[in-house]
Parts: C-alpha cells; structure tokens; sequence
C-alpha cells in the first residue's frame, strides 16, 4: 500500500556566502546547539559511527574524511559531512580545508541540502571548544593569559568566539610555523618562538594545527598547569597526555588514528588517564581534576556538523537565500 503522507523534498544548495551570513553574530545559537548536540549524544540520541580516512600514498600529508551521522527527536537530521586537509594549498594561497555538508531527510532518505562545510566545522569547532573551556574552568578561575598554537582559520574562529561571547584576555599569544601567521593573527598579539615556550607563559593554550604527529614533549611546558583546547589532537606527547587530567568528546572517537590519546593508550596499555568526557563534566558525573593540566581533547564530532548545518539551512531557507536546484532527483515513480 502506498504511502502518500512522504514527499520527496526539494534540494537545495547553500554556498559559503551564505553560510557566513548565516552564521554572524550567532556565536551564543552555536554554543548553545553544539550543548544540545553533546547531550544528545550522551543521552543516546544519537547515531554517529567512526569516521572515514581516505589517504593517499602519493600525498601522504593530504586527507579526505567522511563523518556520517544522525541526530533524532524534534531536530532529527541525518547527514554526512565530506571535508579535506590538503596542507600544500596554503602555499598557492588557497584553503587548506575544503568540503561539503550533506543532509538528509530522516523520514525518505533523501539528501535535502548541500551546504559548504569548512565555515560550519570551523564554527562548530570553535564552540566545542570554547563550551568546554567555560565548563572546565567552572568553579576555578578564569584563564587570562591565552595563546594559540596554529593560526589558521580554526583559531581565528575560535578567538572569535571568546571575544564574542564575553571573555576577556590580558593577553593575546600566539606560535606558527609560519611566523607571518602568529603576527597578524591578533592586534597586539605576542609572537613566541615555540611552542613550549608559549605553553609557559599561558593559562590557556589552544592546538590548532595540521601537525600529523606529536611535537611538544618537554614536561615543563606543562608546568603551570595550562587549560590546554587540544583540537588539533596530534600535537602532545603520549608521555604529556598520560600524566594530565584529560577530557575528551568521545572516548572511542579520540583513541583511535593515531591521535596523542591513541598514542598514550598504547603507551599505557590502557584508557585509565581519561577522566571522562565533556557530558560527563556538564551532568556531573565526572569532576575535573586541579592539581594537574587539564586537556581536552575534542575528535570533533559528525553529528555537531549536523546540528550547526541544519541551523544555517533553515536560517538560509528562511531568508530566501537557499538555491533551489530544480528536477534534481528523478520523476516519482508510479
């Protein structure tokens, strides 16, 4: 018997111009949607398997990773987000990230939407981290001296969403590779020599780099305890992660492909150097540790991308600004 109650939606595409309108002045909505995306998930809300690593054996620095995932209840959305690193673009001035959101209607499978990817990952990283940096440092004081390690696209974003959302800094710092980056990333911003020695002068340091293995392994780069946003993943010694209080999104998304945490769990033989995940802190049911650094350690998950793209395709929608692509799937079948 046919079910006339299912339609198959339109498709509708949405580009980066769009996307960024969408997403300005919206810093506090993204926090809050990236919130109730990690409750979901740690309610069991949600669907989101390991992602995919293609790699290339001529390109061994370049990626593409495929992060499907689903959200269900009011704001169920299915999807898959399909985004690449090509460090060598930088060089010909082109980004080194690109990539496409693809969401799906739970109801008929249909794809609904393609939105450009690379502004919702850096919003949506950029909330996670700053979320997080607002529940470990709950009942503490808050950092005042930060620093960022990579400046990119991600940090700048995630700068922006500390200024955005009310938090104030004495200082600015910053280390690059490449030194031209850490001196415009910020005015007045204080250019470092190294990491470590930004992670000395710091309160709260965030990783934000392309690094593919770990670089910073002095144990007195540490030493004042630093509330370390460890986003890039790779960049801490498996030594430094084992004797830090760590916090991560997902405990089996972050020991895995080779990140620092995979590398401590092989190390150690074990997961007992985690202390729990980000829902953990925000429910209770895990305290944050303050006679050592706290570290968190976000994979960065699918179905956050979900959450923050399904809030710019319906904003975009509303505004008229969502490109509709006639006859995209083929005619109803009798």
């Amino acid at each position: 018997m046919r079910d006339d109650t299912l339609v198959v939606p339109e498709f509708g595409v949405v580009p980066a111009s769009s996307v960024r309108r969408t997403l300005a002045g919206t810093e506090r909505q993204v926090i809050d949607l990236v919130e109730r995306a990690y409750r979901d998930h740690g309610d069991r809300l949600t669907a989101n398997p390991p992602s995919y690593f293609l790699r290339f054996p001529d390109r061994p620095a370049a990626r593409i990773i495929a992060l499907p995932a689903s959200i269900r209840g009011d704001a169920a959305v299915d999807g898959l987000k399909w985004i690449s690193s090509f460090p060598a673009n930088t060089a010909a001035g082109i980004p080194r990230a690109s990539g496409v959101l693809v969401l799906n209607d739970p109801a008929t499978g249909h794809p609904y939407a393609c939105l450009e990817a690379s502004l919702i990952s850096a919003a949506r990283t950029a909330a996670s981290a700053v979320l997080a940096a607002d529940w470990l440092t709950r009942g503490g004081s808050r950092p005042v001296r930060v620093g960022y390690v990579g400046c990119g696209l991600i940090a700048r974003t995630i700068h922006s969403y500390f200024t955005a959302t009310g938090w104030s800094f004495e200082s600015v710092a910053a280390y690059d590779a490449v030194p031209a980056n850490a001196a415009r990333f910020a005015p007045g911003v204080v250019v470092h020599d190294t990491a470590e020695e930004l992670m000395r002068a710091c309160d709260l340091v965030v990783f934000a780099t392309v690094a593919a293995t770990p670089h910073v392994s002095a144990p007195e780069a540490l030493e004042r305890h630093p509330l370390v946003l460890h986003v890039s993943l790779r960049d801490l010694a498996p030594e430094l992660i084992a004797e830090a209080a760590n916090v991560v999104d997902d405990v089996d998304h972050c020991l895995r492909a080779g990140t620092s945490l995979d590398l401590a769990q092989q190390l150690t033989g074990g997961r007992a150097f985690v202390d729990g995940t980000l829902y953990d802190v925000m429910t209770g049911k895990a305290e944050v540790r303050r006679d050592r650094p706290v570290i968190f350690s976000p994979f960065g998950l699918g179905v956050l991308d979900l959450a923050v793209g399904k809030f710019v395709y319906e904003t975009a929608r509303a505004q008229g600004e969502l490109g509709i692509v006639p006859d995209f799937f083929p005619a109803k079948s009798s």
